[in-house]
């Protein structure tokens, strides 16, 4: 029997369970929420729909009561505050952090041997910030991101290449923010077709500055942070684990040494199983991607910084 906590049961936290639920990916989901009610409420109106969907993962909300989250092989961080239009995945630090901190220790204490897949922004900080307070080794704890920004890549990719987004290949390394991720534009290939030989150069150019502000457009139209893609690449990272799929797929992952980096939570090509984080792989850059990585390292120890430890 497979268990997955989702903390939070806000648009994200609640898509990345209905995901989970809808593909089978565990057997059981536990949504916890500080509100009273609105985990409770979500999870009926999912459960509700078991046999009009043929569904059979059991799906349970509950407010603050941790103990129901009992024995997850899983957790998904996805609390705190949402973005705002115009403000900055950095600019959630101070109140993010107290949060995650909060629900790391609640969690642990009763999932200790628990897999921690991190959703909450500025999600290369707090996933550090999981690092640090909470003492697992760095396979357990993994950073959402890549997985998102690799699937916005696709998406503008198909969109230019008037393409099936499935037969689309490509990949986002670097900090998960406006101004630090790094489409890897000279990777991205179309049923293994460089991407480079079918489009223009200026064309692939803004496929990759779309992505970039791919959040920031949808936050702008929506009036606050996207849910269905952020909800769907968390449970691509949850059904890699769960089902020790073997996946490379782009995380925030510790670095110690790789890519030249330490004590750093980054995205890179991760290979994710059963023990989370089987390997970190590192690609060839180029000069051009290794300013790049550097650049925005550099962006992300400075968020570190002012994390509250």
């Amino acid at each position: 029997m497979s268990k997955v906590t989702v903390v939070g049961a806000g648009n994200v936290g609640a898509t990345a369970a209905n995901v989970i639920a809808l593909r089978e990916i565990a057997d059981e989901v536990v949504m916890i929420d500080i509100k009273e009610g609105v985990s409770e409420g979500k999870a009926m109106d999912m459960m509700q729909t078991a046999n009009l969907l043929d569904m059979n993962t059991r799906i349970c909300g509950v407010t603050n009561n941790y103990e129901a989250t009992a024995g997850s092989d899983v957790v998904v961080i996805t609390s705190g505050i949402p973005r705002k239009p115009g403000m900055t995945r950095e600019e959630l630090i101070g109140v993010n952090a107290g949060i995650v901190k909060q629900v790391t220790e609640s969690v642990l204490a009763h999932s200790p041997n628990a897999i921690i897949v991190c959703v909450s922004n500025p999600m290369d900080t707090m996933t550090y910030l999981i690092h640090k307070i909470s003492g697992l080794p760095k396979n357990r704890i993994i950073g959402m991101g890549g997985a998102l920004d690799s699937s916005r890549f696709k998406y503008y990719l198909s969109k230019a290449l008037d393409a099936n987004p499935n037969e689309i290949e490509g990949f986002v390394i670097g900090g998960h923010g406006d101004t630090t991720m790094i489409p890897m534009k000279r990777y991205a290939a179309y049923r293994g077709i460089p991407a480079s030989t079918l489009l223009p150069a200026e064309t692939l150019d803004k496929v990759a500055a779309d992505t970039m502000v791919g959040g920031a457009t949808l936050t702008k139209l929506l009036g606050t942070s996207a849910w269905y893609a952020p909800g769907a690449a968390t449970a691509e990272v949850v059904e890699a684990i769960l089902h020790d799929q073997k996946c490379m797929i782009p995380c925030s992952a510790l670095l110690e040494g790789e890519y030249g980096e330490k004590d750093l939570c980054i995205g890179v090509p991760c290979i994710l199983g059963k023990n989370g984080i089987e390997k970190i792989v590192e690609i060839d850059l180029n000069e051009e991607e290794k300013a790049l990585f550097a650049k925005s390292a550099e962006a992300v120890h400075k968020t570190n910084a002012a994390l509250p430890l």
